[in-house]
């Protein structure tokens, strides 16, 4: 497969054209991803903002004729499916031109195609033996096991930039508070001193 974009990424696996890939996208700016389908291509996108603001982005789809497929203001993730009607190139787009001062990072997996048989003799007309329905079972348990390994690995990106920006908050506070404790004492010191000051010299005025 071809994806023309920011990044350039390309791989190609078999009769099926996967893409996945992790992208920034800063505050008021827009990134497109395009790829040349053929006719009748089913095609898959899931996307999920994995960093920044509200973790939410603008994204739609158009196709070669510039009709919007697909089309969602501020979400923070989603799926969407579509089989070609047109030959040309498609569309995907992100936008986080809404925001002023949150920069975002998006994960993107972008599937064409149909998925090759798993043995070659699969699209007979007679029924499977033991070991081919065994081999599918386990081939789509595998491919479970996979998006699920893909949503575990979004989830624990998320919690790891929640906690370290928590932690730079923390740190933040805690040198602001010793700071601020600091001047606190010296301005306590101060004030001590400038009491026995004005003692001693009403003291010495006296005598």
């Amino acid at each position: 497969m071809r994806l023309l974009g920011f990044y350039g990424l390309m791989l190609h696996v078999a009769i099926v054209y996967c893409t996945e890939l992790t992208f920034e996208l800063p505050d008021n700016e827009k990134q497109c991803f395009y790829e040349e389908l053929e006719e009748g291509v089913k095609f898959d996108i899931d996307f999920q903002v994995i960093a920044g603001g509200n973790y939410d982005v603008d994204c739609f789809v158009t196709d070669p004729m510039n009709n919007v497929l697909y089309q969602e203001r501020k979400k923070q993730y989603d799926s969407f499916s579509h089989t070609t009607t047109t030959k040309g190139v498609y569309k995907v787009c992100f936008s986080n031109e809404f925001s002023t001062f949150s920069h975002k990072t998006v994960y993107l997996d972008f599937r064409a195609g149909e998925e090759a048989p798993l043995l070659p003799d699969m699209n007979r007309a007679t029924a499977l033996t033991q070991m081919e329905s065994s081999c599918l079972s386990i081939h789509e348990i595998l491919k479970v096991v996979t998006d699920s390994q893909t949503w575990y690995r979004l989830r624990e990106a998320q919690d790891r930039i929640r906690a370290e920006d928590l932690h730079d908050r923390v740190s933040y506070w805690s040198i602001g508070e010793t700071i601020i404790l600091f001047v606190v004492s010296v301005g306590q010191v101060l004030m001590l001193k400038s009491f026995f000051t004005e003692k001693k010299t009403a003291v010495a005025a006296s005598t």
